[in-house]
């Protein structure tokens, strides 16, 4: 097997395969906060995307990010194309279009999210200032169109692209123009990961419309909240959705590892070289008949980078991570984990959350993903709307951080991230509606405006 991952072995048993995510499981005194978000690139000196390469290009951003930080880089070929903190876990990288992104290290709590977070701006906008290179908080970058954005020279993409081409309509929209903001937490055991996915699968929709935050696309109303949530319907659905079958009795991470056995690959890594086998199976590959590697079985990695290119609302790998909200401001990112850990890592809130979302049928929770990306907080639910939900799970939230009483220097609890969601709450808008009525009003249609305000 010339040109494998030495370091990993290879897989012997299907049970190696359910290993890969039941290692996550750790005692309550272990759990952790994870937060990614991705951040739209843009130069205003004229107003237009950012390319990589050139004196104000992103690679002069990395790198002067990595003489700033000690953070070491990695590359594909001879490009860089993200950095690593060799501290703790976490780093920065490159999305298709530039979106530069940080994968936060895992944390305590949120008073220490923030703090990374805050500590991550000031860098990254000090090195990007003379570079004339600004951030830009929304889920989907609201005038150009993927063509008119310049491309990462990243390998996968290069595979992944005409790939999502072939199997949805808006599959490069998610990879060059789209944002997001992503909570990762812990999970106890078998159980207490099947709960906490349920709950959470169920109410990604309930997410996604309070930080619903793209309502333009191509320089015009999308006539979405959120534009980005409504590509992910038209991607890839062998590899997105709602995971119905993650409801099902007995569901658990054996029946996880069948349903990835069943998405199609992307690529296997050799080399340091991406082999395109896209839309080969994980299945035909555990036998040695892959058609680019034959007689060539999997690696344990081979297995974990196949698990990291599968994209449902809520992914399972070591830990759970919450995929349904756009990129918002400074504040917002705090606040989808403010909302995430009041939800999932107190006990009597989980159980709240868990009785809440147990009588919905898949049909109530597909309609949910559905109706959400246009309609927001007014989307109907149950002789009510999602509004009402959404005040609900905000307060249940709420509860489980006061319970879980973390305190900062001032003697503050975590609810102080909750901020965002009490004033979207408070006016009955989410942030999307918000720039709508601002587009509408004292902007007079000049969608430009946004790139002042909504950066970050």
């Amino acid at each position: 097997m010339a040109g494998a991952d030495t370091h990993s072995p290879l897989i012997e048993s299907r049970t190696e395969l359910i290993e890969a995510m039941s290692r996550g499981c750790k005692p309550q005194s272990e759990w952790r906060i994870g937060t990614e978000h991705e951040k739209h690139v843009f130069h205003t000196n004229p107003l237009r995307p950012v390319a990589y390469d050139g004196p104000n290009g992103i690679r002069a951003l990395l790198e002067g990010v990595e003489a700033k930080t000690g953070w070491h880089p990695f590359y594909d070929g001879e490009n860089p194309i993200g950095l690593r903190n060799n501290e703790v876990a976490g780093g920065i990288s490159l999305e298709p279009g530039g979106q530069f992104e940080l994968s936060g290290a895992p944390q305590t709590d949120l008073h220490a999210s923030a703090a990374e977070l805050a500590e991550h701006m000031r860098i990254a906008k000090k090195i990007a200032a003379p570079l004339d290179i600004h951030f830009l908080g929304l889920g989907v970058t609201p005038l150009w169109s993927v063509d008119e954005i310049p491309a990462m020279p990243k390998s996968r993409y290069g595979i992944m692209k005409p790939y999502m081409e072939k199997v949805g309509t808006l599959g490069t929209s998610m990879m060059f123009r789209s944002c997001t903001v992503q909570t990762n937490l812990d999970f106890s055991d078998e159980a207490d990961m099947v709960k906490k996915l349920r709950v959470a699968v169920a109410l990604q929709p309930i997410a996604t419309a309070l930080f619903a935050n793209s309502p333009f696309v191509d320089g015009r109303e999308s006539g979405y909240l959120s534009f980005r949530s409504h590509i992910w319907l038209h991607t890839d659905n062998d590899r997105t959705g709602m995971l119905p079958f993650a409801f099902d009795e007995g569901f658990g991470f054996e029946q996880y590892a069948d349903y990835a056995l069943d998405v199609p690959m992307y690529f296997v890594i050799r080399n340091g070289q991406y082999v395109n086998v896209a839309g080969e199976s994980f299945r035909d590959f555990l036998e040695g008949r892959l058609p680019q590697l034959p007689g060539e079985k999997p690696t344990i990695k081979d297995w974990e980078d196949h698990l990291s290119t599968i994209f449902p609302e809520v992914r399972l790998k070591q830990f759970l991570e919450m995929r349904g909200a756009d990129m918002g401001d400074e504040r917002s990112v705090t606040a989808l984990s403010a909302f995430w850990t009041g939800l999932l890592y107190d006990d009597i809130a989980l159980e709240a959350a868990y009785e809440m979302i147990k009588p919905w049928s898949r049909e109530e929770r597909d309609r949910l993903r559905h109706d959400v990306p246009r309609l927001g907080l007014d989307a109907p639910h149950d002789r009510s709307n999602v509004f009402d939900v959404a005040a609900q799970a905000v307060g249940i939230a709420q509860a489980g951080l006061v319970r879980r009483n973390r305190l900062n220097n001032e003697g503050k609890d975590e609810t102080i991230y909750m901020a965002p969601l009490e004033e979207t709450l408070h006016l009955a808008k989410t942030p999307a509606e918000r720039w709508l009525d601002r587009y509408h009003n004292e902007w007079n249609g000049d969608l430009t405006r946004i790139f002042n305000q909504a950066e970050i």
